[in-house]
């Protein structure tokens, strides 16, 4: 008798260290694996282009090329914050995600619409998170028939590097907010400091069920965005190879040195290779594992400027591979712009062999 109520007792512990997960969770995990082999296809968040929403670029030939690649996914970044603050009609930005949706559809192509270039920050969460709130119950409220298995919301990109329990606050807020009106939509959540790894291997989880939780990959840094002069002198150095060649490392630019990338300089003969984007990547994996949730990275890629065509393709493939081994969805970022898997213009012509490979098209 007393070893019988020790085994109820143990299965009553073990049940609750872990629960059985609700059928919204595994809907979740089902709808994540969905979205892999992405793209981000950017305009509609470019701000300081004043042609933005002049006309459309993306063009049938797109998502013909889309198909023919095998691409499920778009994700469609929209810079909702400014053009509510400069009194841009709503309805001329809803007439762009109409069409790329519609077309979406017609391709058999899943949608994220991701909120872009907000403004939230510890000093201004009070203020800022209701305006994010009502653009998503704008949109909330108009695609509430359309197929959740189809379209999917990131509720805001890259929170900057802020307290976590703010953000953590404000992100529960704005997925609260989209409840009240669409119970069974996933969203994407990703942690503060831009969607770091690191930070979101700290986050707790939100109270909420049908949630896919993302991040942005771009490790090393110091490859990646090798030139990008929106970053600064840390970023300097170009012809950084990948992976690390101490017969091809060019020298340090002296704009970085003094910088925090001069560290990264000096780390990248460690951090350069497949092994520590696997390691960094299994971060991830291993916090979603503890959680049980499924996770996505929302963006990866590489600048193309200053970076050389093989050593993109290199990392993009292990990038894409290791994912893959891990079983995390996975969006390149971008399609036709300054991380473009393509030589020029988008099409077959303009995709070396290197990065057919890398982005494992097979005709």
């Amino acid at each position: 008798m007393l070893f019988i109520t020790l085994i109820i007792i143990m299965h009553s512990l073990n049940a609750k260290s872990k629960p059985t997960p609700s059928n919204e969770r595994l809907e979740a995990f089902k709808r994540a694996k969905s979205l892999n082999n992405g793209v981000s296809v950017s305009w509609l968040e470019q701000w300081w282009n004043k042609d933005a929403l002049s006309v459309s670029h993306i063009k049938t030939s797109d998502y013909e090329l889309l198909r023919t690649l095998k691409i499920t996914t778009i994700r469609l970044p929209v810079a909702f914050e400014h053009f509510e603050s400069t009194k841009i009609p709503v309805e001329k930005v809803f007439t762009h995600i109409d069409e790329v949706l519609k077309q979406c559809r017609l391709y058999g192509i899943k949608l994220i619409i991701d909120y872009h270039y907000g403004k939230i920050n510890d000093n201004n969460y009070l203020t800022e998170t209701p305006k994010v709130i009502n653009s998503w119950l704008l949109l909330t409220k108009r695609y509430i028939r359309e197929s959740p298995n189809v379209l999917f919301f990131e509720i805001y990109n890259e929170p900057p590097h802020m307290d976590p329990k703010v953000w953590k606050d404000a992100a529960y807020n704005i997925v609260t907010a989209i409840r009240k009106f669409d119970k069974k939509r996933t969203l994407l959540v990703g942690a503060s400091n831009y969607n770091s790894i690191y930070e979101l291997s700290r986050m707790e989880r939100l109270a909420d069920e049908n949630i896919i939780y993302t991040f942005h990959f771009y490790e090393p840094f110091l490859f990646t965005h090798q030139g990008a002069d929106w970053v600064g002198d840390q970023v300097a150095t170009t012809g950084i190879p990948f992976p690390y060649n101490v017969k091809t490392y060019p020298a340090i630019n002296p704009m970085v040195i003094g910088t925090w990338g001069e560290n990264n300089y000096y780390q990248y003969r460690t951090d350069g290779n497949e092994q520590s984007v696997r390691d960094k990547l299994q971060i991830v994996k291993n916090w979603g594992n503890k959680y049980f949730v499924p996770i996505i990275c929302g963006e990866y890629g590489v600048y193309r400027k200053y970076t050389e065509e093989d050593s993109r393709a290199r990392y993009i493939k292990t990038v894409r591979q290791t994912l893959k081994a891990l079983d995390i969805p996975g969006i390149l970022w971008d399609y036709n712009t300054n991380f473009s898997i393509f030589n020029g213009e988008p099409n077959l012509n303009n995709l070396s062999g290197a990065m057919k490979d890398a982005i494992g098209y097979r005709p």
